[in-house]
């Protein structure tokens, strides 16, 4: 695995752990398929969670929250329309998509940051 693979596995990784603090359950990590990639899959009490994994390094000059243009946000989307009709439908809850951004400082603790609802 290169560098950027292991930072952004340490992203997710540090990602599900959150998400697992705030009560969440993480049903699947990096779930495929022809479309692309959803990075981590949750169950938020009845709702489905789509969740994006950004991770940077400080100093990067786009910060993570950055990284879901419209483009992407409009892919995630159909990322979640095709994992609900494969595990089937749509839940109770509904459907929500989430972004992690994680900042790695060249010293100290992970900065990490949950956003609900971006997409």
């Amino acid at each position: 695995m290169n560098a950027r693979g292991a930072l952004g596995r340490y992203g997710e990784d540090l990602a599900a752990r959150l998400l697992t603090e705030a009560g969440m359950t993480v049903l699947e990590r990096n779930w495929r398929c022809r479309a692309g990639e959803i990075d981590i899959v949750a169950r938020d009490g009845d709702a489905v969670v789509v969740c994006e994994v950004k991770a940077r390094r400080a100093g990067c000059f786009e910060h993570p929250m950055e990284a879901v243009t419209p483009v992407k946000a409009d892919r995630l989307r159909r990322l979640a329309e095709i994992w609900l009709d494969r595990h089937g439908g749509p839940p109770p809850g509904g459907v929500r998509i989430d972004l992690v951004g994680v900042i790695l400082p060249r010293r100290g603790a992970p900065v990490t940051e949950h956003v609900r609802g971006v997409a």
